[in-house]
């Protein structure tokens, strides 16, 4: 794990994100809020990709906690199947959305409390959905922003809440807003866990990590 980084190289690494990416985006199609609770909740253990084949079709004729509900479990389990843990999940879409409907009217709640409380979602879902759709600072940690936050020193930590403490705490915060989407994208397409891309990198020269690949 290497060290924190200071605040200068942090500055810089992220203007470098930004002039590369100014508005990055979660590659998770949804079309409310409610769509991306459920794509969220459907993509843990599952690539964004696999997920999007699935939800199209799934998002057409559900796209609201009242239509997955007359849907019913197994209807949701007919267009999911591709996904890992297919049957557990169409449990829990089903099961969230009746408490949408039955404690909220319908509606997403905007508190990660209260997303939390959902089954199938967890602190990074809901801090997902707060980003993405209520574009609140929070930091949704996966494991490749484990990963780059540790392997860089742009946000070290133990276990994922630390790491999501240390984005919080050591990011600037103009950059907060996307800076897991940057982080999120880095450590998919570059900084990715068996061969980093390091030629490739463009924040190369600011980082710490000593195995880098030619």
């Amino acid at each position: 794990m290497a060290k924190q980084l200071p605040y200068t190289t942090m500055r810089e690494i992220f203007d470098r994100f930004h002039a590369a990416e100014p508005e990055p985006k979660g590659e998770l199609e949804h079309v409310n809020a409610y769509t991306l609770v459920v794509a969220v909740a459907l993509s843990a253990q599952a690539t964004d990709a696999g997920v999007n084949k699935a939800t199209r079709k799934l998002f057409a004729v559900a796209d609201t906690p009242e239509k997955m509900l007359a849907l019913g479990e197994e209807g949701v389990t007919e267009h999911i199947k591709t996904i890992g843990l297919f049957r557990q999940k169409a449990k829990n879409v089903i099961k969230l959305s009746r408490i949408l409907v039955d404690e909220y009217g319908g509606e997403v709640p905007n508190s990660r409390a209260a997303l939390q409380a959902l089954p199938g979602v967890g602190r990074k879902t809901a801090n997902v959905v707060l980003n993405m759709w209520w574009h609140y600072p929070a930091q949704a940690v996966d494991t490749h922003i484990f990963r780059v936050g540790n392997r860089t020193g742009i946000a070290p930590g133990k276990d994922v809440v630390a790491v999501e403490r240390a984005i919080e705490d050591n990011v600037p915060v103009d950059f907060q807003q996307h800076a897991h989407h940057w982080l999120i994208l880095h450590g998919r397409y570059i900084c990715v866990a068996r061969k980093p891309k390091c030629n490739a990198c463009l924040i190369r020269d600011l980082c710490p990590f000593e195995d880098k690949t030619p």
